[in-house]
Order: structure tokens, then C-alpha cells, then sequence
């Protein structure tokens, strides 16, 4: 599923770090200083859906790659979006792994999928509440990518946890899962209404994509285009693309041209170093 030269190395249970090697000499892949490329080029945080299956992301990573990226694969689990203290204590740990020795110096862009999405605002959570601790990190990202991001009611995150949980039993995981977000209101609801708050008015000021759908169970189409004018509003670089029809953290798969073109020329127009020697 990984192309030549990338090395596997699982940092934890979730965390798995794809170190491509091309274009690297065997010396300077064994190096520690701050110099050496490998602490000095991009690297993409890969936040996957929930239940992603390695085949699936191969072709999101395979873009990144052909680049000359590394990538760091982080997978959600859904015990921190049903208790979200647990989210926020996963994404502080993540947080620290990005400023650690192997990582402080590098470049980061951000690729996220549905509940990667909520994720990645769980760690801007923590951004927003210490901004001097973390001004470096946001400083350091140089573009975000959304892809089907789950916005708009609760009602929606409910069925997408029947969707993507236990699609057999969908009707009956929604009515469950309002009935708990009822009962833990103070413990969920109101840290997801925080989260997506900051999610709103995000520190990070890099050029963003996002990809979504108007026939998306699991996303409001119009909560979206809400945020992203927003976005423009306070002078981000922001690109949408959103179908008629397409599938939930499937658009590569429904729309494969077009979603690896849009990509492709959003990456490139970024003007990093690293990417004008790949064109």
C-alpha cells in the first residue's frame, strides 16, 4: 500500500509516523541536527474518519509522498468524541509530540476527515486557551485541509455516530446517543459548542481547502459556506469545493479527478521550497 522508500514506525497505539526516504541519503537519514532535511521538511498531520482502513488513506498519503512529505497518521477514536475531556487530553499529548525534539522545526500541514476535524479543533481548544504557549505551533502550520467536516446540529453528530459506529443499528444509536448528550449536557454538548467556536474563529491564518457536499447527512452545506465566508471575511486564503452529490469522506472515490487536481494545484500554490522542486 506505501510506495517504495517509506518507512513505518508506530510511535503509539494511534500515532504512526511514515518517514519517506526519497530524495534523503542514507547519512542524512541517520542525522539528529535541527539542519538535516528530515527535521526540516514539511510534515503532514493526517487525521483520518473514524474507522478508516489503511487502503482507504494510502491514496490521501500517496499525494504527499509523491511530494516528498512525511506524514503523521493520527487516528480519532470515538471514546473522545462521546467524552470529550478524554479528546482534549489526547490532543494535549499531540500536541507536545508536534513540539518534541523530532518535530519542533518542522514545517506542518494539516489534512483532516470528519471527526478528524473535531480532533484538530479539540487541539486548537488548547491553542486558544495558552496562545503564547502554542503560537509557534500555529505559526509553523502553512495550510489546513477539511474534508467532510462534520458542522452543524447535534442532531448530525448524533446519526453520524449511528452512520459510522453501528450502521445496522443507525435509528437506534441517534436515539441513544440524544438521550446521552441530554444527560451529559455540561460533559459534551458544551465542549462541543466550545469546540466549534474555535473552530470558527481559528488561530490559524494559513491558506485552507475544504471539501464537502450538499446531500452530506452528516454536514450542513450551508453551516459550511457560513464558515468559510466567515473565513474570507477575516482575510483568510480560503478554497471551497463542494458537490451537488457526492459521499462522506469519499469525494477522492466519487470524484477522483477532480478532487486530486483541486489538491494538487491548492499544494502547489503554496510555494514551499520543498514542493517547487517536485513540480
Amino acid at each position: 500500500m506505501l510506495r517504495r522508500g517509506v518507512i513505518t514506525q508506530s510511535l503509539c497505539k494511534n500515532i504512526t509516523l511514515y518517514l519517506n526516504q526519497a530524495g534523503l541519503s542514507p547519512a542524512s537519514s541517520n542525522t539528529q541536527t535541527p539542519a538535516d532535511p528530515l527535521h526540516t521538511k514539511p510534515l503532514l498531520l493526517m487525521l483520518p474518519w473514524l474507522g478508516s482502513r489503511p487502503p482507504a488513506v494510502a491514496k490521501y498519503c500517496e499525494t504527499y509522498f509523491r511530494l516528498g512529505f512525511d506524514v503523521l497518521m493520527v487516528q480519532s477514536n470515538v471514546t473522545d468524541f462521546l467524552w470529550p475531556r478524554w479528546g482534549l487530553e489526547n490532543s494535549e499529548r499531540l500536541l507536545e509530540l508536534l513540539h518534541s525534539d523530532r518535530f519542533v522545526s518542522r514545517p506542518l500541514l494539516v489534512h483532516a476527515f470528519s471527526i478528524g476535524c473535531y480532533t484538530f479543533s479539540q487541539m486548537l481548544v488548547h491553542v486558544s486557551q495558552n496562545p503564547e504557549k502554542y503560537q509557534a505551533f500555529t505559526g509553523r502550520i502553512k495550510s489546513h485541509v477539511y474534508d467532510s467536516a462534520v458542522v452543524g446540529s447535534l442532531e448530525k453528530m448524533a446519526k453520524g455516530l449511528g452512520i459510522t459506529v453501528f450502521p445496522r443499528c443507525e435509528k437506534l444509536v441517534k436515539k441513544a446517543s440524544l438521550l446521552y448528550f441530554s444527560a451529559f449536557k455540561h460533559q459534551t454538548v458544551d465542549h462541543f459548542n466550545r469546540a466549534i467556536e474555535v473552530f470558527k474563529n481559528t488561530p490559524v491564518r494559513a491558506p485552507v481547502l475544504f471539501f464537502f457536499c450538499e446531500n452530506d447527512p452528516l454536514s450542513d452545506h450551508l453551516a459550511v459556506e457560513e464558515i468559510l465566508d466567515l473565513w474570507r471575511k477575516r482575510g483568510m486564503d480560503v478554497t471551497g469545493k463542494c458537490w451537488a452529490d457526492s459521499t462522506h469522506a469519499g469525494h477522492i472515490k466519487r470524484h477522483p479527478q477532480e478532487y486530486q487536481l483541486i489538491l494538487d494545484n491548492f499544494l502547489y500554490s503554496l510555494k514551499l521550497s520543498t514542493l517547487k522542486s517536485k513540480m
